[in-house]
């Protein structure tokens, strides 16, 4: 009996008992699926990260003075990050850099919708935008004369605007008074990945020329910081030398906090590993309980078929014949969920990618070769103890078999 011969054999087999080889494919077809998304969910969960944490702002690091416990009010106020230190940081490093910004902040009061509401006022230049990733929804962001030149201009965020004036494009135009000064709208903006309230920026922010809020606070405060590096490794040795820059402008002692997006990324990618181990742990339980049911089927069919096994010995065929019989049976079964699981796999993701726009998911070439080899790899196992015992039986005892 040939290769071919065999296989006929066993796919008549599995054809007797169409049901019970669909109920043993299944739990392999599961295995299979499972195994391709959780690779899938993996590739998605770290492209999601890595997109998110440069939504907030790529390559960026922020530097914040950090107040003692022990310090005079004029030893604090003397040891803020100042607009000097942006520009020495753009001097040093201006090659290693694409733009060095920074933040003021103030609180002012304004009637909306028929009552006093107080607001965040922020100053800021033109390098904000591009550091901070931010989006222009309608208008224009700050220029360089706006600042120099320390026009009476602002920015609105997305929500302010709607609530003032209803739309985007509506509120550009428009006089809002900050601090009894009339001030223009030219644009509107919103952060590219919200961030919740937890940067400088909130829901309803007013946004003017950092030269023009200096009018309005008593200290120079800048709070914080940005530095966006032009090179990923950059990033680490950029932290530290900024953080010696602003230590060696101020007072002796002065401590400041330069941090940079690498450990928040790190701890990122170390969930989404662990959470795709404890997957892959789950997806390969899955296959070892479907390999067992699969051999638990198959010594059923060895029992069943004793007395074939026996008339097939006595008409001539090898015991090597006879293990390759079974053994193909159950890696057809094996084969087939795979194929299966891999087709319900790839479907999942991409149907996903077809109903929802502005979605990609990635799916790994590799993890559809590694499922298909597994479910053949399962089959091959989990079939040779049937198929060494249907190979053992004596052709005698087989043949009286009832």
């Amino acid at each position: 009996m040939n290769f071919g011969e065999a296989l006929g054999f066993s796919l008549q087999a599995l054809r007797q008992n169409p049901v019970r080889s669909l109920l043993t494919g299944l739990g392999m077809m599961i295995g299979t699926a499972s195994v391709i998304l959780v690779v899938t969910i993996s590739l998605t969960s770290q492209s999601y990260i890595l997109e998110q944490i440069e939504g907030v702002g790529s390559n960026m690091i922020f530097a914040s003075y950090e107040v003692g416990s022990q310090q005079s009010s004029a030893e604090v106020n003397a040891d803020f990050v100042k607009m000097a230190d942006i520009e020495a940081v753009r001097e040093q490093f201006g090659n290693r850099i694409v733009a060095a910004t920074g933040i003021e902040s103030n609180i002012d009061s304004m009637f909306i919708e028929g009552r006093e509401e107080r607001l965040l006022v922020l100053g800021s230049d033109e390098y904000y935008q591009p550091v901070r990733n931010l989006r222009v929804l309608a208008g224009r962001f700050l220029e360089p004369n706006d600042v120099g030149l320390r026009q009476k201009v602002a920015l609105l965020t997305e929500k302010l605007a709607k609530r003032l004036y209803g739309s985007q494009s509506a509120a550009i135009g428009q006089n809002i008074k900050i601090h009894g000064l009339q001030f223009t709208v030219i644009g509107t903006f919103k952060e590219k990945v919200e961030s919740f309230g937890q940067s400088e920026l909130n829901a309803e922010t007013v946004l003017i020329p950092i030269t023009v809020l200096q009018y309005f606070i008593r200290v120079e405060r800048i709070d914080p910081m940005y530095v966006q590096v032009r090179r990923p490794e950059d990033v680490a040795p950029l932290t530290a030398q900024v953080n010696q820059l602003l230590e060696s402008r101020h007072r002796a002692g002065a401590k400041y906090k330069v941090e940079n997006l690498n450990a928040i990324l790190e701890a990122a990618k170390s969930i989404s590993k662990i959470l795709s181990l404890v997957l892959i742990l789950v997806s390969t339980i899955a296959l070892a309980i479907s390999g067992i049911g699969i051999m638990n089927i198959m010594l059923v069919t060895v029992t069943e078929r004793t007395r074939e096994i026996g008339v097939r010995m006595a008409i001539g065929a090898s015991r090597r014949e006879i293990q390759t019989q079974f053994l193909l049976e159950a890696t057809l079964i094996s084969l087939t969920g795979g194929i299966v699981g891999i087709i319900v796999g790839v479907a999942g993701p991409l149907s996903v990618q077809f109903f929802v726009e502005n979605i990609k998911i990635p799916i790994s070439i590799w993890s559809i070769v590694i499922a298909f080899a597994v479910s053949s790899l399962v089959g091959l196992v989990f079939g040779m103890l049937p198929a060494n015992r249907a190979s053992r039986l004596n052709p005698t005892e087989a043949l009286r078999y009832e």
